[in-house]
């Protein structure tokens, strides 16, 4: 009876039962084998890539066998929290194409049977819970001092024995009933503690989805589990929340397997059926031969806005990260070219069990394939819309010449090997720049690029000799014929090994030739198909661009 007293004046709330919460949150009507899973992050920041990919894991798993993913906010800490951070959350994870069945669609706004899923507005929840774990001698209150708790500590660091609230140490966990009462009357502050049933011999052992067998000292230590703000600590409120949300694997970061005993002995105290858990491997950075955590401070690629800024589309960061999620992913992107991502099978036991590494070559190389392999109109879209915020001049000139541009964007793209030209859209603008006069005539003879055979002058004398013969007006065979014509009257050789044979008797190749005619029109050596880049943009500006190089 006294137990129930010391309960009531705990919780002076009208609470609800137990059962009464078990009964409102049935078990889901889902298919053997659905996987119910969560994003759970707290709001004190803005989304990094480290959040994408842990968010990826948990909704590929999901929707893959016809689960549900929900946004679960656990914002017990509300000193920390950030303003904007939930919308942040929800656009970062729209913007990667992942999207939420279940959980907060707002900062005040959700959808779903499950809910409250913001943790804040769950408080009654957990002192339903945490009250009745009093009521049954599992749970106490304490009423240590900051400046108590802290002699403990210093005193257990002095006998070199393991730091915390346990055993002899515990000093509230057999304080009589009546005088808790006395205290509580008397306006004196606490914290609730769970009673750890643990045993410093006995040990957890567990499967991990992703680590595989793992084995724990049982937790011996009286952790918190309500705050002094009435709010709970995340151990207890993730306990609850998973159960009664029906969360079938709890996929989070390694950083917290240290903390499974805790968590499995509150799914065991509440009489809970535990979940399964999977702890991913952190992201980790090579550096000077060995590997560190990716640093929200050092690393920029760390931030979400990095990949958006650099112009990196999403696709390309997900086939990535799922690159380093499962390393099969590439052999399965080798075999299934044209394939949607969405069709690989995410599997956590072929997760790396140690840190995933994260290359910035790696994944401008996978850039360059989602790329390459989109329609024009498709990169013509993308890059518009990122250049609209990130490079305001490009935007004017390209939505200007929106149907020459989708020609340019659809050079060698037709072939079974389209070109790889570029890996994210902050690279475009070098290498289309010479289409636009405006970019074209700010460059110098400095910039103009030439074969290693050619100097200015040679190749100003090919394009004084080229311009009088040039044909706009043919097919690229006929093109390539006449350019060869003219090379072998100027004294350039047309086959390579006749060249190689007798290297005096020529002044070069033909595709010196070629080389100076691009050099002319692109003050490049390096683009794509010649015949095509003349073609788009027309004799009038060939003509000029001939007659600029003249006079460079």
């Amino acid at each position: 009876m006294s137990r129930e007293k010391l309960a009531n004046l705990m919780f002076k709330d009208e609470l609800k039962t137990p059962g009464y919460y078990l009964e409102k949150y049935p078990k889901r009507n889902l298919k053997e084998g659905a996987r119910v899973v969560r994003y759970a992050p707290s709001p004190t920041g803005f989304q990094h890539i480290g959040g994408v990919y842990a968010a990826l894991i948990n909704e590929r798993l999901a929707h893959q066998s016809e689960g549900i993913f929900y946004l679960r906010i656990e914002d017990t800490d509300q000193k920390r929290e950030v303003e904007g951070a939930i919308e942040d959350t929800i656009a970062t994870m729209h913007n990667f194409g992942m999207e939420f069945d279940e959980g907060m669609t707002g900062e005040e706004t959700s959808k779903g049977n499950y809910g409250p899923y913001r943790q804040s507005e769950r408080k009654e929840i957990y002192h339903t819970f945490a009250k009745k774990l009093v009521e049954d001698g599992l749970a106490y209150p304490c009423f240590c001092t900051p400046e108590e708790l802290n002699e403990i500590r210093e005193k257990q660091m002095a006998e070199k024995i393991t730091p915390g609230y346990y055993g002899e140490y515990a000093v509230y966990r057999n304080f009589p009933v009546e005088e808790a009462i006395k205290k509580i009357e008397n306006g004196e502050e606490y914290i609730v503690r769970l009673k750890s049933p643990g045993k410093e011999e006995n040990r957890v052992e567990f499967h991990d989805l992703i680590k595989g067998d793992v084995s724990f000292p049982e937790n011996v230590q009286d952790i918190v589990i309500i705050k002094s703000d009435g709010l709970p600590t995340y151990h207890f409120a993730h306990a609850i929340d998973d159960a009664l949300m029906h969360t079938t694997d709890v996929i989070r970061g390694e950083e917290w397997l240290s903390s499974l005993p805790i968590h499995l002995q509150l799914f065991d105290v509440l009489g809970f059926d535990r979940p399964n858990y999977a702890h991913v491997p952190t992201i980790m950075k090579s550096e000077n031969g060995s590997k560190r955590k990716l640093s929200k401070r050092k690393d920029p690629e760390s931030a979400v806005s990095y990949y958006r800024e650099e112009g990196y589309p999403a696709v390309s960061v997900i086939e990535y990260l799922l690159n380093i999620i499962n390393s099969t992913f590439e052999d399965w992107r080798t075999e299934n070219p044209d394939a949607d991502y969405h069709e690989f099978p995410v599997s956590l036991d072929k997760m790396s069990k140690s840190g995933a590494l994260f290359d910035i070559v790696k994944l401008h190389d996978v850039s360059k394939n989602v790329i390459c392999k989109m329609k024009a109109t498709v990169v013509y879209d993308y890059y518009v819309a990122w250049a609209k915020d990130f490079d305001k001049e490009m935007f004017d000139l390209v939505t200007k010449n929106e149907a020459m541009m989708k020609e340019v964007f659809n050079i060698d793209k037709e072939g079974p090997k389209p070109r790889k030209d570029f890996g994210k859209w902050n690279e475009v603008r070098e290498k289309i720049f010479y289409f636009f006069d405006e970019l074209f005539n700010l460059e110098t003879s400095e910039n103009v690029e030439l074969p290693k055979t050619l100097n200015l002058e040679d190749a100003k004398s090919i394009i004084e000799s080229y311009a009088k013969v040039y044909n706009f007006n043919t097919d690229q065979e006929t093109w390539f014929e006449e350019l060869k014509a003219l090379a072998i009257e100027l004294g350039y050789a047309t086959n390579r090994k006749e060249y190689k044979s007798n290297p005096e008797n020529f002044k070069g190749m033909v595709s010196d030739v070629a080389g100076a005619v691009r050099a002319a029109l692109t003050h490049r050596t390096n683009t794509p198909d010649l015949y095509t880049i003349m073609q788009i943009m027309g004799e009038e500006k060939v003509r000029d661009r001939f007659n600029k190089f003249i006079n460079l």
